[in-house]
């Protein structure tokens, strides 16, 4: 059987970049070689977008970026080409793209903006398409869409730079502290504060709207974090239920990829029953949402048992030991049988 060219996108000009390094990586390494030929496209947190020829490891210790192992490239907007253009000193060449798989945390890569440009280009996208990754994204209008299906979401507040802050700290008052203040798009809880008292809320906002032109202020749901990995396009499975266990605090960026003082526990240390409700709930907000191939749909469960939307993450950590992964390894999907399944429904999505 011919191997497919898969495109794996990484770096990219988000405050997530680091991540996406770390996340593509993974990706690569587990990607099977008999049936997939890796194609590498770096892109500098400037926005400048190379074919990368070189090793693994440069991608983890950031030293891709190179004129050795460098070519500047973009990918052709012609339908019917499916390529990427090599931009070379004597002239341009192409490299087949048969699924292109975008390994992009944040802006500028898993909102929506990388998924239009190929899905004008006519190839295939590993994982949510444009719709789904802009929605996935924006906090706001995902709580509005999943209320709709009777699910419930956090109280909250969208400002702007221009709002008042009377209103925000008037809404504040009205759900009371600790609350939240978040970007409204932004992702590895970039920009997000807990704050416990008034007067810490201008510089929570001053904070968030340093990542985004809009900004939440956001109820604080009593409980802790659960996670569900979601498999499919229009019959997904699910992985395991996942349990965040925190010391103190919420689940920021530094516990998020280090652990220091958090842990996850896989399966969830929840009844069956719940586990079911959490995992029925997922998929309900995966397809109100829009999304297909993968995603990652955060919850709350508070004391007296209730689910509580949070978030969608439409590109989530893909190393070895990331959520996602150790969520389909406790449901049986080795991290290579899933990212192969994530590449079938790519080609199944195309046609």
């Amino acid at each position: 059987m011919e191997k497919l060219n898969v495109a794996v996108f990484f770096g990219g000009c988000s405050p997530e970049y680091s991540v996406s390094l770390s996340s593509a990586s993974g990706v690569i390494l587990n990607l099977d070689s008999e049936k997939y030929r890796v194609v590498l496209v770096g892109i500098t947190q400037e926005g400048s977008w190379y074919y990368y020829t070189g090793p693994v490891d440069k991608l983890l210790n950031d030293t891709w970026c190179n004129t050795r192992d460098c070519i500047p490239a973009v990918i052709s907007p012609n339908r019917g080409e499916r390529c990427l253009l090599l931009l070379k000193p004597e002239g341009i060449s192409h490299i087949p793209v048969d699924i292109a798989f975008p390994v992009l945390h944040g802006g500028n890569g898993e909102d929506g903006t990388i998924q239009g440009l190929l899905e004008l280009a006519g190839i295939p996208i590993a994982g949510c398409g444009t719709l789904a990754s802009a929605l996935g994204m924006d906090k706001d209008r995902a709580h509005k869409l999943v209320s709709l299906q009777g699910i419930r979401v956090p109280k909250h507040l969208v400002l702007t730079p221009d709002t008042p802050f009377a209103e925000a700290e008037s809404f504040a008052g009205e759900i009371g502290y600790p609350l939240y203040v978040k970007p409204v798009k932004a992702g590895s809880s970039y920009g997000v504060t807990k704050i416990s008292a008034p007067d810490q809320l201008s510089a929570a906002l001053s904070l968030a709207f340093h990542y985004d032109t809009q900004a939440l202020v956001e109820e604080n749901i009593d409980g802790f974090e659960v996670g569900c990995a979601v498999l499919g396009n229009d019959d997904p499975v699910t992985g395991e239920v996942d349990e965040i266990e925190l010391s103190g605090g919420f689940f920021d960026f530094t516990e998020k990829y280090t652990l220091k003082t958090s842990a996850i526990h896989v399966p969830a240390r929840i009844e069956p029953e719940k586990s079911d409700e959490i995992k029925k709930k997922a998929i309900c907000i995966y397809k109100a949402l829009g999304c297909s191939g993968f995603a990652r749909v955060d919850m709350f469960l508070t004391p007296q048992g209730e689910v509580v939307f949070n978030e969608v993450n439409t590109i989530p950590g893909f190393t070895e030991h990331s959520r996602y992964p150790g969520m389909m390894k406790a449901a049986g999907y080795p991290f290579r049988t899933v990212l192969s399944r994530i590449l079938e429904l790519a080609l199944e999505n195309n046609q």
